[in-house]
């Protein structure tokens, strides 16, 4: 079969993928997890690097998606792809997996996100999974910064059914700043553990600095934003313990889902991913 690729006006950006895949079949209970990856990455300021939204795991069988991916404009900038056809994933196009390669795809970029909406063209195939469905372009921006990276809503289709559940997870960029939720080898080492994780009512917080200084603990959202401040080290160097109880500045208790719990130093961060439960 002759592999193609149709483009279509954003304007049909509307145009959702279930109408247009006509597989038989129903959608297995077990879902579908999309996350952007690398989870984690360092870079320099001012280089380009990707970001691709990929399914992890086999999951439930699906033959089309839409995804929304958010980013800070201030420290990213978008490159769109030439022809815009490169960016859809190996696993849809056929290059790492059974796909036909015959595709629908709608791609549209605003000032803080993408679009897209990827569907296969092809008679009896679906996908599983792992793989990668689309990739994306990014420069980083020259001033030294974490940022993060989030699927701000998705959808998973299969012969034009919802696929459910879906999980989605974002990544995170530090642009001139190391990502590691351990610490460092040598006398200098710095770092975040957490335990237990992912966890419901606390987690207790093992800070580890090698170096001296005031240390600035908070906890983010998945988009960078502050959720809550946690106590700042007197500026000796060695371990502390530091329990966050999951809740917000406000005192409220956040919603469940992954957050950063990042330890500064100067001009030096780590960071260590948690996930609060229900």
């Amino acid at each position: 079969m002759i592999s193609t690729s149709r483009s279509f006006p954003v304007a049909h950006w509307l145009v959702p993928v279930a109408l247009l895949l006509a597989m038989p079949g129903i959608a297995r209970a077990q879902g579908v997890q999309a996350a952007l990856l690398p989870q984690n990455q360092t870079v320099a300021p001012g280089s380009e690097f990707d970001i691709e939204i990929a399914v992890p795991q086999a999951g439930s069988p699906f033959n089309g998606f839409e995804a929304v991916v958010s980013y800070n404009p201030a420290a990213l900038t978008f490159l769109q792809a030439s022809p815009v056809s490169l960016q859809q994933g190996c696993l849809m196009t056929g290059a790492c997996s059974a796909a036909c390669g015959n595709t629908f795809h709608v791609f549209a970029a605003a000032g803080d996100s993408v679009k897209t909406n990827l569907g296969l063209l092809c008679d009896q195939i679906s996908l599983t999974g792992p793989g990668q469905v689309y990739k994306l372009h990014f420069k980083a921006s020259n001033t030294p910064q974490l940022t993060t990276l989030s699927i701000r809503r998705a959808a998973f289709f299969n012969s034009g059914l919802l696929v459910t559940p879906l999980s989605l997870t974002g990544c995170t960029v530090g642009i001139g700043v190391v990502l590691d939720a351990g610490p460092a080898p040598g006398a200098s080492g710095l770092g975040v553990r957490a335990q237990p994780n992912p966890f419901r009512n606390g987690v207790q917080l093992t800070i580890e600095a090698g170096v001296a200084g005031v240390q600035d603990l908070r906890v983010l959202d998945l988009l960078g934003r502050t959720v809550r401040i946690l106590p700042a080290g007197g500026g000796q160097s060695g371990a502390r313990q530091v329990v966050w109880d999951g809740r917000n500045e406000s005192g409220a208790r956040v919603p469940a889902g992954i957050y950063l719990v990042q330890l500064r130093i100067g001009d030096r961060v780590r960071l260590t991913r948690v996930t609060k439960l229900w």
